[in-house]
């Protein structure tokens, strides 16, 4: 059976614990699940101390994220089987101070604006994560009516980019494409380009492959367009690169929620990322 190779725990922003979600997959049908934590080795950890959990196979995983200064976006980088070392605890601890003084400072600001909003109870949404994230702002908004959803037009008018910049928006400093890519080498890891179309990166999706920078691109994710999709088959089957899906699952914390399972990856693939792995690290 398939896995489910792109999920969210409460280590990350999402809202499930960790133990839940191989469960989940369980429930799905699923024989394979990678927990790919956003810039934390917490899911790393739990998928090498629990290999197999509820029948589900546990791929330890990372969404590693970069910033393209070029074209001035975010890019996901997903990183799986990445030893548990001394480089990725400390890229993910310097990570975790950036974002938790960017949303806290984002936290204060709120406060002044909106009395009702407490930052404590913003952090206690973040235990399990360990640095704040601005899904845990926007739970405590939702929760007692202040805004109308998750990501919709508060969220925006807090923390939105483009076209207007929110007013308590602050945004940690991450480091380049290079650098997150030579994290993963040295990790030992495999270099998985996450959903391209959500922050528009197919530009430098073909410049990444074309240089030999990635070992695989995700295709079947819910945000991604057909049209994206088409043209990331073509460039895979091109350059033999590994064809990976997952559903992206943050829980609660969507507008549009994906159960574990609804985007996948063939068994063959999930083979060669093994395989993969394992080479490098003989």
């Amino acid at each position: 059976m398939p896995g489910d190779l792109h999920t969210h725990s409460s280590c990350s922003d999402g809202s499930t614990p960790i133990e839940k979600l191989p469960w989940l997959a369980a429930c799905a049908g699923l024989d394979w699940l990678a927990i790919s934590d956003h810039d934390t080795n917490r899911s790393v950890r739990y998928a090498y101390a629990h290999p197999e959990q509820n029948g589900v196979k546990l791929i330890p995983a990372v969404e590693l994220t970069a910033y393209d200064y070029g074209r001035e976006h975010r890019v996901h980088i997903l990183c799986y089987y990445p030893d548990d070392c001394e480089a990725l605890a400390r890229h993910t601890a310097v990570m975790d101070k950036r974002r938790y003084d960017a949303v806290y400072q984002s936290c204060k600001e709120l406060e002044e604006i909106c009395p009702q909003f407490k930052t404590e109870e913003a952090l206690e949404f973040a235990k399990d994560s360990g640095t704040l994230y601005k899904a845990h702002v926007m739970r405590v908004l939702w929760q007692y009516g202040l805004s109308d959803g998750m990501y919709n037009t508060v969220y925006r008018s807090l923390f939105g980019l483009r076209p207007v910049r929110g007013k308590i928006l602050h945004t940690p400093v991450y480091e380049t494409v290079d650098t997150i890519l030579n994290l993963i080498q040295e990790c030992r890891g495999v270099a998985v380009l996450a959903h391209p179309s959500v922050y528009h990166s197919m530009p430098l999706a073909r410049e990444l492959i074309a240089a030999g920078r990635l070992d695989g691109v995700e295709i079947d994710h819910p945000r991604n367009t057909e049209e994206d999709k088409a043209e990331l088959e073509q460039l895979a089957a091109e350059y033999g690169l590994i064809v990976t899906g997952g559903t992206d699952y943050h829980g609660m914390n969507a507008n549009t929620p994906h159960p574990v399972g609804t985007c996948t990856t063939a068994d063959e693939q999930i083979a060669r990322i093994r395989a993969l792995a394992e080479a490098r690290k003989k």
